[in-house]
């Protein structure tokens, strides 16, 4: 799915009226492309997700799915539009006391009819599309484990795993990694990025680990103060990009300290070549 934003302006619904999260960003992902969102705190990354999920209407600016404003559409059409992506909040909303299958069986409720989707809740209708998703995120066991019972970080990756049953062309994921350990998150990124390229499916996260966003997409966009700061390809984005990206954040935290304190600690050092 293409995504274009021209000039978009948004404000968060819980920000004060006319504090506006995101100011005047454009952006454009064409079908297939997989892009990391990396920022401090607050600078836009999640409200930038929602609108381009098409869940937050923009107060200024236009957003453009497929070349098409969703705002623009029929109240059917832009749910039909809606069910060709897929939004992975930071914490996933998993009933409690919901089943594993069943939370992860939620992604195909877009292609499914009424009738299915109720059968499905009491006899679940794909046990092996939902066991084979598990299983890419080593939560093969948990499939008929209730939610309750799950770590932190195993909601997460139901979470997840969720997104390899959507009939989505686009994923939207937000801090995907958030709760999980460093072999597990290894686990994650390349799993939903394996399979968003073999399925041709557009992807954009929000991401603070900085160096596993270097690593695993080829196009890096940095938000400060709602704004693109830079948007690039990853093997042009300097240790200069990421003080600057994140020194003003630092410098506030911490009352004034260098730029160079200002760099992530997991951001990647910088390759020095000599040459005679």
């Amino acid at each position: 799915m293409n995504i274009d934003l021209h000039a978009v302006y948004a404000r968060h619904p819980a920000a004060p009226s006319g504090t506006s999260a995101l100011r005047g960003v454009s952006l454009a992902l064409r079908a297939g492309e997989q892009v990391a969102l990396i920022g401090p705190s607050g600078a836009g990354k999640t409200t930038l997700l929602q609108v381009a999920a098409a869940a937050l209407k923009p107060s200024r600016g236009q957003l453009l799915l497929e070349a098409v404003d969703p705002w623009s559409l029929r109240t059917a059409a832009l749910q039909r539009l809606r069910g060709r992506l897929f939004m992975a909040p930071q914490t996933p909303p998993l009933p409690p006391r919901q089943r594993v299958i069943t939370a992860v069986l939620a992604g195909r409720l877009p292609a499914w009819s009424l009738a299915t989707s109720l059968r499905s809740l009491f006899y679940p209708v794909d046990i092996a599309g939902a066991h084979a998703a598990l299983e890419r995120f080593d939560l093969a066991e948990k499939l008929f484990a209730r939610v309750d019972r799950l770590s932190g970080g195993e909601r997460q990756r139901v979470g997840l795993a969720r997104a390899l049953l959507a009939p989505a062309t686009l994923w939207l994921i937000d801090e995907p990694l958030s709760a999980l350990d460093p072999t597990r998150s290894e686990q994650a990124i390349s799993t939903v990025t394996e399979v968003a390229r073999e399925r041709g499916i557009t992807l954009m996260a929000t991401m603070h680990q900085v160096d596993t966003a270097l690593a695993h997409f080829d196009r890096i966009v940095g938000l400060r103060d709602g704004a693109v700061a830079f948007d690039l390809p990853t093997a042009q984005v300097s240790r200069d990009h990421l003080a600057r990206l994140y020194a003003q954040h630092e410098a506030e935290l911490h009352g004034g300290a260098p730029v160079e304190s200002a760099l992530p600690p997991d951001a990647p050092q910088p390759a020095v070549m000599h040459c005679r």
